[in-house]
């Protein structure tokens, strides 16, 4: 079982291993290199189960990811305080293109009807979902200050940013979020100062793109999973990777890999 880690000083841990939920609802626009049906309820009830009993607590979705967080809502196995769920405001994802509202009116809108998709009255994590203009948003839009509102009142545990530049990362943690999601693997490590700066200042990092989603053929290794596992989990900063899979097969092999990498098989 994979021993959970602390989400800087929230009270909160979550596994090494966090699965992405994007599939669950989404399958246009998105940047795999395989096209993919979205999964049955049957299909996704049994894979949040496996994922639970794999040792998974950390769920990660999203508003821009289509029917993703209504599904989590009326599919969760087990009780929904044994999960830690993280998602977004910022980015919508209709008819086939995505919008951006990072207004003060529009993140509490976003968090309100995460909550009811959720069916919860808390959410663990709620992140910025960037457009690419980390330090524009962060700096001059009403969403961060919204948010650490909504915190201090409990309807979020923790907040953060799921950024796209260095430059966001390190003044998220300035500003006081707790979590960032930012890109890190054995063929981009750009944002590797916000990593080290988490490890340095007891802030939390969700990797995202582990495996340059998807394109995995492009990693050197024999084993391209270890690989990049191993690679990322070697970071004293990488609190989780977040691994966006529907095929059980795959997990179950990603969670071996990483039971192995951390010395916990």
């Amino acid at each position: 079982m994979m021993e959970k880690r602390p989400v800087a000083a929230t009270g909160m841990a979550i596994s090494p291993l966090g699965l992405g939920t994007v599939k669950f609802g989404r399958n246009q626009g998105v940047k795999y290199p395989q096209g993919f049906e979205l999964p049955s309820d049957r299909e996704v009830r049994e894979l949040l189960a496996l994922a639970f009993d794999l040792g998974i607590n950390l769920l990660d979705t999203a508003p821009a990811y289509g029917l993703s967080e209504e599904r989590i809502g009326k599919l969760l196995p087990t009780s929904r305080h044994e999960w830690v769920i993280e998602t977004k405001v910022g980015e919508h994802f209709r008819n086939g293109e995505s919008s951006f509202d990072f207004s003060a009116a529009g993140t509490r809108l976003s968090v309100e009807n995460s909550l009811r998709l959720l069916k919860t009255d808390y959410l663990d994590m709620v992140l910025i979902h960037s457009d690419g203009d980390d330090v524009r948003i962060l700096r001059e839009e009403a969403v961060l200050d919204t948010l650490l509102h909504m915190r201090e009142q409990g309807w979020v545990r923790s907040v953060g940013i799921s950024s796209k530049t260095v430059e966001g990362g390190l003044l998220a943690y300035e500003l006081g979020c707790d979590v960032v999601m930012a890109a890190y693997n054995p063929l981009y490590t750009d944002e590797l100062p916000v990593l080290e700066a988490a490890a340095q200042q007891g802030k939390a990092v969700l990797v995202k793109k582990a495996f340059a989603s998807g394109h995995l053929d492009k990693f050197s290794g024999a084993n391209p999973v270890e690989q990049a596992l191993s690679f990322i989990l070697a970071q004293a900063g990488a609190t989780s990777v977040v691994l966006g899979t529907i095929n059980p097969k795959h997990l179950r092999e990603n969670v071996a890999v990483a039971l192995e990498v951390l010395g916990e098989a």
